[in-house]
């Protein structure tokens, strides 16, 4: 299988009144029990709207984002699925869920982590 990482733009949710707000959460909670049980679920989360701190490989830390970001992420998930088409239907219906457009992207295959991550579930 593949992982995929469906997200969105801070910002995207915008559009949605505060009084929706509880619904557009039952529903983006519905997606991801579906997404649990049909054992695709990996991780996902919002995130909170505050600047992001960069560190440089120095390790200098900035504050960011730079002015001329126009967009950062808001949300995402990371789904392990068979194929790409399967990472489009689970982003409609979180697009669906959340009531805002979603940004499909394969993640690189690296099974050295995934073999550390083995691993260390082992010793656990």
């Amino acid at each position: 299988m593949t992982r995929y990482l469906i997200s969105f733009n801070d910002g995207a949710m915008d559009h949605i009144p505060d009084e929706e707000m509880a619904d557009v959460g039952k529903a983006s909670h519905a997606v991801v029990q579906e997404a649990v049980d049909a054992g695709v679920w990996v991780f996902g989360t919002g995130l909170q709207r505050q600047r992001a701190s960069v560190v440089a490989t120095d390790g200098t830390v900035t504050d960011g984002p730079f002015p001329e970001t126009k967009e950062v992420i808001g949300g995402f998930v990371v789904l392990d699925v068979p194929s790409r088409e399967d990472a489009l239907k689970w982003a409609a219906k979180i697009a669906a869920g959340c009531r805002c457009a979603q940004e499909v992207r394969e993640l690189m295959a690296d099974p050295e982590t995934d073999e550390m991550l083995r691993q260390a579930d082992r010793r656990g």
